[in-house]
């Protein structure tokens, strides 16, 4: 299967932001013994960097959106 790519420009900058966000919440929450408030937040990081990272996004796929164009 292969992935279109429907995620660029200002889009793919704010996913990568929100990634690192992300990633800054989740070892904080971690180390203050908030398990899963850290778990989730690594979870959305990690999909975020994926989005960003291979310019695709599976909602925008099932949604027919396509920011890629920007």
């Amino acid at each position: 299967m292969a992935l279109s790519k429907n995620v660029g420009g200002k889009d793919r900058l704010l996913r990568a932001i929100g990634a690192v966000l992300l990633t800054i919440t989740a070892v904080r929450a971690l180390r203050a013994g908030r398990r899963s408030t850290g778990v989730l937040a690594a979870l959305g990081a990690v999909g975020l960097g994926f989005n960003a990272s291979v310019c695709f996004c599976g909602l925008n796929a099932t949604l027919g959106i396509d920011t890629s164009d920007d």
